[in-house]
Parts: structure tokens; sequence; C-alpha cells
């Protein structure tokens, strides 16, 4: 039984450090971007029902980029709106996440091909964080995704390590 132990034997005092109390606060309070353009919005949509309650988690839509912290990228990305993604991405404030949400946000999905409008993922414009695979996939993956995102955020640290 350490100093600590002992002194705070029979109180409600938690001990932790400001880095996982800040990691902690915005891990349970991310804000979403939803930016779905063909049939995985529908899953994505459904996740925000009751049946799966994403807000549970935190998530909390936002109709704005300077309010989200996370975009969800669902569907098939062509060339034409890969300019619009990269726009509404820079427009978040740091620090900011990205979740990949379909086979067609992932890699170009059935679509890649076959068609020359199409992106071959989002991940070539954008940084993207968590990929969430399937074709639409269910809501239970993208809140698998989500929990991913989280425990990357709880990793993370709030002071940038310097260059050696």
């Amino acid at each position: 039984m350490g100093l600590l132990d002992q002194r705070f034997e029979n109180s409600n005092v938690l001990v932790t450090s400001l880095e996982g109390l800040l990691n902690w606060a915005r891990l349970s309070s991310l804000w979403q971007m939803q930016f779905g353009l063909a049939c995985c919005a529908i899953e994505m949509m459904a996740a925000s029902a009751s049946n799966f309650d994403i807000m549970r988690f935190g998530v909390i839509p936002r109709a704005t980029p300077r309010q989200a912290d996370v975009m969800i990228v669902s569907g098939t990305v062509t060339l034409k709106m890969a300019s619009r993604i990269k726009r509404l991405y820079d427009q978040m404030a740091e620090p900011r996440y990205v979740i990949s949400m379909g086979s067609c946000s992932n890699c170009g999905g059935p679509y890649w091909e076959h068609g020359y409008h199409v992106l071959k993922g989002v991940d070539r414009v954008i940084p993207v964080d968590v990929y969430v695979p399937g074709c639409p996939p269910r809501p239970e993956a993208l809140l698998e995704g989500i929990m991913k995102l989280q425990e990357k955020v709880r990793k993370e640290s709030v002071v940038k390590q310097k260059s050696a």
C-alpha cells in the first residue's frame, strides 16, 4: 500500500494526469460532421437512431465543420466531391479526425474499376484515422470504428514531442 492509497483510502478522490483528463474529455465528446454521399449514409443515419444510439458515446452531429471534431465520410467519393471534402476538412479545428466508412470511401468500392470519376479512396485527399469496412457497413461496424477512434484519442499526447 502506497502513500497515496493510505491518504485517500476513505474519500472519493481520483488521481490522474492532466493529459489523461484532457484526452478523456476529448474522446467523450467527439462531435461529428456527417458527410454522407451514398448508401452508406443510410447506415450512418441508422447508427444515430434509437436502436444504436451513437450519442451515448458523446458523438453529437454538428452542421458546421468549425464545431466538428470528426468527419465521417461515407459513400462513393467522386473527383468533383474531393475538393469539397478537402475544403471542409481544412475548416475543421485541430485536433481533427476522419472516419472512412464503407468500401467506396475506403478504396473506391465496386465503382473504382469502371468509373473514371471515382476517387480510389478518400485517403488520397485527406488523412484517415479509422477505416470501417463493408458495403454498406452495419451501424455496429461504425460504432466499433468510433470506439477505435476513442482508443486512439486516449493514447495521444497533448504536448508535441520535439524531433531529435
